[in-house]
């Protein structure tokens, strides 16, 4: 960052607790991967696989290897966990992120209707070999919309007992489920309660796929907020949203 003598929020430097950066690639063309991990480096944190994508993309091991080059943590998501229990395989789960090196792992049970009770026996499990992020909230709108904000609070709550290192607040990469209603709206009966409870915002990753969202939360959090379901083309506009560079956080 240039030297300018503004006077903005303060950030905290890598190797972050908190104000985490988190990515999510869906397949992106290696090049530009390599581009935009190398070039915004110093505001990525993790990068998520998202979904299944990790089965699939073609240069996966060449991603993985550049990441650590870069110092940078990576996880599948948590679908593709849920899709492996599905199938009663999650020890071959297990051994797949072994295999590929995985130092995180990311437990949700968003996609597949097991009780919290259940995926928080899961994170105790991988905790033995992994960091654990694990996920609340449903992606089906229906059922999201069912999940009262009290039930969020117990879920979080049960799953930082459990052994998560952080619990992630469901929002889908479109920003329409989970946290947020059908049109994208934060609800604010949920945040509110998450707010007023005991669980420190440290503890928490807030999916924020697009900028009415990251305005929100860092709004209400502060700049050092963690951030997930961040596209990677989202990278320096985001930190410009941290230090309120942008009308939109202009008064931080």
């Amino acid at each position: 960052m240039l030297e300018t003598g503004l006077i903005l929020p303060l950030r905290e430097e890598k190797p972050r607790i908190n104000g985490l950066t988190i990515l999510i690639d869906n397949g992106t063309p290696l090049n530009l991967f390599k581009d935009t991990i190398q070039s915004s480096q110093k505001y990525i944190d993790f990068v998520k696989f998202g979904w299944g994508t990790s089965l699939v993309t073609k240069y996966l091991q060449q991603k993985v290897n550049w990441l650590r080059e870069q110092e940078i943590e990576f996880f599948f998501g948590g679908t593709l966990f849920e899709k492996f229990l599905s199938q009663d395989k999650v020890d071959e789960y297990y051994e797949l992120c072994k295999e590929m090196g995985c130092r995180y792992v990311e437990i949700s049970n968003g996609t597949i209707a097991i009780p919290n009770h259940e995926k928080a026996i899961f994170i105790r499990g991988f905790s033995d070999d992994f960091t654990v992020l694990s996920e609340v909230g449903h992606k089906d709108i229906a059922k999201a919309n069912q999940k009262n904000c009290s039930e969020w609070l117990e879920n979080i709550q049960e799953d930082i007992e459990a052994g998560a290192y952080k619990v992630i607040t469901e929002a889908r990469e479109s920003g329409t489920s989970g946290i947020c209603d059908v049109n994208g709206e934060i609800r604010e009966d949920i945040f509110e309660l998450i707010k007023s409870s005991a669980i420190s915002f440290e503890k928490l990753i807030f999916e924020a796929p697009n900028k009415k969202m990251q305005t929100f939360f860092i709004e209400h959090v502060g700049p050092n907020v963690n951030l997930a379901n961040i596209a990677l083309s989202d990278v320096i506009s985001l930190e410009t949203l941290r230090l309120g560079l942008r009308s939109d956080t202009f008064n931080l």
